[in-house]
């Protein structure tokens, strides 16, 4: 049975206090219905060991923003697998679209990120997404097929999350249709032949939209931008009811 993954991505936001007095705000909203799925935040690298500490004995597990495919070297601004797990970290979200639009990272290199993930027990949350003009071209699924086949690339199936990610549906207010939604992650699944792959769906994801997105069959999740930045709102998310 595929147990969902309600993961928050902070981006460049939340000190070390403002992510202590989150988290204090946070936790006692949280339902003990919750226990049927995992609750995964990643903070900044910063804010890692604050956190590490501060979730201890709640539901809560901790993933970074990204991770390199190199234990250790000159490799200014990345972090290891091994830095990580210092900090209790069980997730590594690779491949989303803004290190893909901003530095330029290729599928191959979001492969390496995925492979070294798994290799040092991290399981890797990997972000698919077409953008606008693509889809508007009718290439959606020939991106998306091409971003799970190379990303995934010997990755093994049963530790592993796919994210969904429509670019254009990240941060602009703009929500992808749930049952289109649901196609895309229904065809990630078939494409990666494993039934019980974790397919999660980003983008726009709002108290007001969880509930619906939650109920389509292969939706596994959703990986939540902004809308995770506020503890009454992500309670709310973390909280769906399946309608």
């Amino acid at each position: 049975m595929r147990k969902p993954v309600i993961a928050g991505n902070w981006k460049m936001h939340m000190t070390c206090a403002e992510a202590r007095k989150y988290m204090a705000d946070l936790v006692p909203l949280l339902n003990k219905s919750v226990e049927d799925r995992h609750i995964v935040l990643a903070p900044a690298f910063t804010a890692l060991s604050t956190l590490a500490e501060v979730v201890k004995g709640s539901p809560i597990e901790l993933s970074s923003q990204n991770v390199h495919w190199e234990d250790q070297g000159a490799f200014t601004a990345e972090v290891s697998p091994k830095m990580l797990l210092e900090h209790q970290v069980k997730y590594a979200i690779v491949g989303h679209s803004e290190p893909r639009k901003y530095f330029s990272e290729s599928d191959e290199q979001i492969n390496l990120r995925a492979r070294s993930a798994q290799a040092h027990d991290l399981i890797p949350i990997v972000c698919v997404g077409e953008s606008n003009d693509q889809r508007e071209r009718g290439e959606a699924e020939r991106v998306i097929r091409r971003q799970v086949e190379q990303g995934l690339e010997d990755i093994l199936p049963e530790k592993v999350v796919v994210a969904y990610e429509p670019i254009w549906a990240i941060g602009t207010g703009k929500t992808c249709d749930s049952f289109e939604a649901n196609r895309i992650c229904g065809l990630i699944r078939k494409w990666v032949d494993y039934p019980d792959l974790i397919v999660q769906y980003g983008g726009s994801v709002k108290p007001g939209n969880i509930d619906e997105i939650m109920s389509m069959t292969d939706i596994d999740g959703v990986l939540v931008g902004g809308a995770s930045l506020d503890p009454e709102s992500f309670a709310r998310i973390i909280n769906y009811q399946v309608i």
